[in-house]
């Protein structure tokens, strides 16, 4: 563990911005239920069904320490204002244009947001004296990579998608702020999340949509790929272990040989993932198996901008926050199958 690692605190207020999105809800809920303040930040876009976002907003709307601000983090003026009316300890930026696929039709919404709108936030967390910037990576930016399992100490400079490559522009700006003025930012390289709440156009709430109306599931590259799934209670446990505990400048960072995850600067970088890849046509006869039911399958070419592996290095991760994701894909499939029933008959009910 990092000496002088400290406990989640309640007394300080934190804003999550995409805090109706999926993993900026799961924080937020899990924030407020240890007693902190959060202020959730989102602009409600329909990149997928708005729907679903407002449901996870209710839930945190019932909370007493929770404010709801419906801003786009590309909107300066805005987020200064939030900014400027209330004291904010903790940043975690997590609003961000997600998809490798869609960012090959709309490329231009990808800066926006992840570029333009990571800027704003930088800013406002530069002016506004943040002790902390938390931020979505994305396992995304080790693209050409085929080293195993994937390093932050590892150079990334090689991305498949303008998604990864606005994802590592997000890295560098904060390494430059960090530098430059002495923000403390850290990075959470997000390998393949999943779970209760999770996206729609994610694989695991596709297929089983497509499995349960008896429409054939997309299975890319021939069903040869791997990836790292990683249940969201353990995302959100091991942003939560990063909060309170901005980093420090690395003492032996050598210019001449540069660590990549590490900096003369108070920077960091860590992957989260569950450090066990799984292969996709496992992954698919788990959810068979939890669903009682077979799919039918539509074996297709590996899509432009996909990476065919993923495979998450957490040694940072275990050594210094004593945290290391431990859900296998039985349980995390069991648990997003009984929320997703549940969530459609009372959807339907509506």
């Amino acid at each position: 563990m990092i000496s002088n690692y400290k406990k989640l605190d309640n007394t300080k207020t934190y804003l999550v911005t995409g805090a109706a999105g999926f993993i900026g809800f799961h924080l937020s809920k899990r924030l407020l239920n240890e007693g902190c303040s959060v202020i959730g930040l989102d602009n409600l876009n329909d990149y997928y069904d708005v729907n679903l976002k407002k449901d996870r907003l209710n839930i945190l709307n019932q909370q007493e320490k929770f404010k709801f601000k419906y801003v786009d983090i590309k909107d300066k003026e805005k987020l200064e204002e939030i900014f400027k009316k209330n004291k904010i300890d903790i940043v975690v930026n997590l609003a961000a244009q997600a998809g490798v696929r869609y960012s090959l039709q709309n490329p231009d919404v990808y800066i926006q947001s992840n570029v333009v709108g990571f800027l704003n936030i930088l800013e406002m967390c530069r002016h506004y004296k943040i002790e902390h910037l938390v931020y979505a990576s994305s396992s995304s930016v080790y693209g050409l990579n085929v080293k195993m399992p994937f390093s932050v100490h590892d150079n990334v400079d090689h991305p498949l998608s303008l998604y990864a490559a606005t994802k590592k522009a997000s890295e560098l700006m904060a390494h430059t702020y960090s530098h430059l003025y002495g923000l403390p930012t850290t990075g959470l390289r997000f390998f393949t999340v999943y779970g209760p709440w999770g996206r729609p156009d994610m694989a695991l709430f596709l297929f089983t949509e497509a499995i349960l109306n008896d429409k054939p599931i997309k299975v890319f590259n021939y069903g040869k790929m791997k990836r790292d799934f990683t249940y969201i209670d353990d995302i959100i446990e091991g942003v939560v272990r990063v909060l309170n505990n901005p980093p420090q400048p690395n003492p032996n960072w050598d210019k001449r040989n540069p660590d990549p995850g590490t900096s003369s600067a108070p920077y960091k970088v860590y992957n989260i993932g569950n450090n066990k890849p799984v292969e996709l046509m496992e992954f698919i006869e788990t959810l068979e198996k939890k669903l009682g039911k077979k799919a039918k399958k539509e074996f297709l070419p590996l899509q432009d901008g996909d990476v065919p592996e993923t495979y998450a290095d957490i040694d940072d991760l275990v050594k210094d926050f004593g945290f290391k994701p431990n859900t296998t894909i039985d349980e995390g499939i069991e648990k997003f199958v009984e929320w997703y029933g549940e969530y459609k008959s009372l959807s339907n009910l509506q």
